[in-house]
């Protein structure tokens, strides 16, 4: 699994975990080190991630409460900036023989990602939202 997250002006460190990812997990390896420092160095952040299950974990939601979130609709890829941060990222990618090299390819091109390139997908969340309004939470150009 690799977290990650993205802000106007900044980003967060990438962080490869191997094995499979559980609520507590999740806290202990993520939240903690990661998500606290990253939201409180941010006041007006709003952080959004999906239902995975780990994200949904009451000690998730727990560990959460005292952040800003939105409510998540259950099939909006479209308003997932950092899912399409990821897809630029794919399309990067060159092949890897052995995962110690995919994580060091991922986190390179995550470290030479303009940061423009997330300032243009936040600056475009009005009409993603706006857009997914119209499909009545459905599948839009984005």
């Amino acid at each position: 699994m690799v977290w990650r997250a993205i802000a106007y002006d900044s980003r967060s460190t990438l962080t490869v975990m191997r094995g499979t990812l559980e609520g507590q997990l999740y806290v202990n390896d993520i939240f903690r080190p990661h998500v606290g420092s990253f939201l409180n160095g941010l006041p007006e952040a709003i952080f959004q991630q999906d239902n995975a299950r780990p994200h949904t974990a009451r000690v998730a939601q727990d560990f959460l409460r005292h952040f800003q979130l939105p409510p998540w609709l259950a099939r909006s890829p479209d308003l997932s900036l950092v899912e399409h941060v990821w897809n630029q990222l794919k399309r990067q990618m060159r092949t890897c023989h052995s995962v110690h090299d995919l994580e060091l390819v991922v986190q390179d091109l995550w470290a030479h990602l303009p940061q423009d390139n997330i300032r243009c997908l936040i600056n475009s969340m009005p009409d993603r939202v706006a857009r997914c309004i119209e499909a009545g939470g459905g599948p839009t150009r984005y």
